[in-house]
């Protein structure tokens, strides 16, 4: 009799033993889907794909280690997507001011070199005006006025760059502002279920 009751306790010890190895065997297949979506990772998730009870979910020191997993993975992803995000946003901003920059700079730099030699112009212009035939006069004074043209063009041409500048720096500031805001978003609506949570069922 005491050998028919161990034998009966120890298939029933194995048949409990295949059920959980079943019941691992179909989180595991849900965790796969799960990831292979690209679907938020939570309790509720696993358990409605899985066809599995929550308390198995909990009390299953496998199941919630896997499922802990599952989900500290996917929070890692969507670290890593919104950090290049942000990566791409401050970088294209970046380079806009950047190149505005330069542009800004060499403007500035033909400025000054403009007016270096218009300078130089009107000092031969006066130092020859009662030497020089009329139409040289005339010739030195038509390319003064062409040099003081281009100057206003250069200096409004400055201006311009400098307003789209100011204006890339605040488009930058602005997105800084928004990407933190998203940030902050994303972390409110991370799933309840979360993992760092889990713990076994009382009693």
């Amino acid at each position: 009799m005491s050998g028919s009751t161990s034998a009966q306790t120890a298939r029933a010890v194995q048949a409990r033993r295949q059920h959980t190895e079943k019941l691992l065997v179909r989180v595991r297949d849900a965790l796969a889907a799960i990831r292979k979506e690209r679907a938020p990772v939570t309790v509720r998730a696993v358990e409605r794909r899985a066809g599995v009870s929550r308390a198995f979910l909990y009390q299953n020191a496998t199941a919630r280690q896997l499922v802990a997993e599952a989900v500290a993975q996917a929070e890692g992803r969507q670290a890593r997507s919104r950090q290049e995000t942000a990566d791409a946003v401050e970088a294209s901003w970046r380079e806009r001011a950047l190149n505005a920059e330069d542009a800004l700079r060499h403007a500035v730099a033909e400025i000054q070199a403009q007016r270096r030699h218009i300078g130089e112009l009107m000092g031969r212009i006066r130092d020859l005006e009662l030497d020089l035939p009329a139409d040289a006069v005339q010739r030195l004074t038509t390319e003064s006025a062409t040099l003081k043209q281009q100057l206003r063009t250069l200096t409004a041409d400055h201006h311009t760059l400098t307003t789209r500048l100011a204006a890339a720096r605040d488009n930058n500031r602005s997105q800084d502002r928004k990407i933190a805001e998203l940030q902050a978003l994303l972390l409110e609506q991370q799933p309840s279920g979360s993992v760092r949570h889990l713990r076994p069922l009382q009693g």
